[in-house]
């Protein structure tokens, strides 16, 4: 989990003793004529993009942009922060916090999220439908948030899995451009295991599609007749009944 710095302790103390404060009968019938904090509301913001940022991999450096010194704006006992519709909360973002009583009031937070990891790069520039080899990749460290969306994090991610274009020498490994070799391949010769319970029985068939390891293939039987099962790697379908 990501450290938080310093400076989110100092703000959230900062946004507790406030609390307390106004929670006082006299100070709450005063709240009226305070003006908002802006400490609070950073406190508020960086809280919510450490929540928003927590099943990211790699550790997370929140930088939130200065408020407005001019900003004078009535005291709000709950602000409400938010991602603008279609935003993420990495890379430079921006956070709404809104104010819905006594006096409503928006305001817009600038942030940088910086992700910083692992991930994977290819070690030689390699073709379409390459499987990829251990050989072929090397572990970079960077900001993910600079990166295209889909990163490699782990080589056994890819390793194994072929190429559906070209990658450069030195690219990043994208989830999108990978995938799972054929277990089985249309019209090939394929071992049928059929098994229910208290029996097993083994024959030949041939596989009418394409399919990896795991997926569903239908199998033309010696027999003649249409079967359909699940791919395992070597030519084998297995048939449950």
């Amino acid at each position: 989990m990501p450290v938080m710095p310093v400076t989110y302790f100092r703000l959230l103390s900062c946004s507790l003793s406030l609390v307390l404060l106004l929670s006082h009968p006299v100070a709450a019938s005063a709240s009226a004529n305070l003006k908002q904090d802006p400490r609070l509301i950073q406190a508020v913001v960086l809280n919510f993009l450490h929540v928003q940022s927590a099943g990211l991999p790699g550790q997370v450096d929140i930088t939130l942009g200065a408020l407005d010194a001019r900003v004078n704006l009535p005291f709000c006992a709950s602000l409400e922060p938010a991602l603008p519709p279609g935003s993420r909360p990495w890379g430079n973002t921006t956070v709404i916090v809104r104010c819905s009583a006594p006096n409503p009031w928006t305001i817009y937070v600038r942030a940088t999220v910086k992700v910083i990891a692992d991930y994977v790069v290819s070690t030689r520039s390699l073709t379409q439908g390459h499987v990829i080899a251990p050989a072929d990749l090397i572990i970079r460290s960077g900001d993910l948030a600079q990166l295209p969306p889909g990163i490699v994090t782990d080589p056994s991610q890819a390793i194994g899995r072929a190429l559906t274009g070209g990658l450069p020498f030195g690219n990043p490994v994208r989830q999108d451009m990978l995938r799972a070799q054929a277990a089985v391949i249309q019209n090939q010769s394929v071992k049928l295991i059929s098994s229910g319970r208290g029996f097993s029985v083994t024959g030949e068939g041939k596989a009418l599609n394409n399919a990896a390891e795991g997926q569903p293939v239908q199998v033309r039987s010696a027999s003649g007749s249409l079967v359909s099962g699940i791919a395992r790697a070597g030519a084998i379908v297995v048939v449950s009944y």
